[in-house]
């Protein structure tokens, strides 16, 4: 479909490349939110703490992870259309689930913050404390996943 992107091109390259930076940015918002979230939980409500976490949620969401998670899945669809032979690859379903569980983790996420913007304390401080630890596990599978390619 794309021959000007055939794997191994160096415009596959340069999209595999744009990919991995997405993921990075992505993955180091999903690691940050649910600590913010922590932090809001310890905080005094409607005191001068909250209202920076707020902001820093907010903006943690619109600046840094909404849009590196759009990148990841464009710039994945572009690979995968240039690249059809990877919807034969075992690991590559298990990596595709892991994602789509983590777009599920990103969406979760957005639903609390707007809980947090109106004022509740959804969860517990614990829950987002082990909240901050799935997508660091995901990632590290994807990772293993994508690089070894197991099955």
């Amino acid at each position: 479909m794309f021959d000007f992107m055939l794997p191994g091109s160096m415009a596959y390259a340069i999209v595999k490349g744009l990919h991995i930076t997405a993921v990075i940015f992505w993955m180091a918002g999903m690691l940050y939110l649910p600590r913010l979230f922590v932090y809001h939980h310890q905080a005094q409500p409607g005191g001068e703490l909250e209202s920076a976490l707020l902001i820093q949620e907010r903006n943690l969401l619109k600046i840094i992870i909404n849009p590196a998670m759009i990148a990841v899945w464009l710039l994945a669809i572009l690979m995968i259309a240039a690249n059809s032979a990877l919807w034969t690859s075992g690991w590559f379903h298990v990596k595709l689930l892991l994602v789509l569980a983590l777009s599920g983790v990103h969406g979760f996420y957005a639903g609390a913050q707007k809980k947090f913007a109106k004022g509740e304390r959804p969860r517990t401080e614990k829950f987002w404390r082990i909240m901050n630890e799935i997508p660091a596990i995901a990632v590290i599978v994807i990772v293993f996943l994508a690089v070894v390619k197991p099955f």
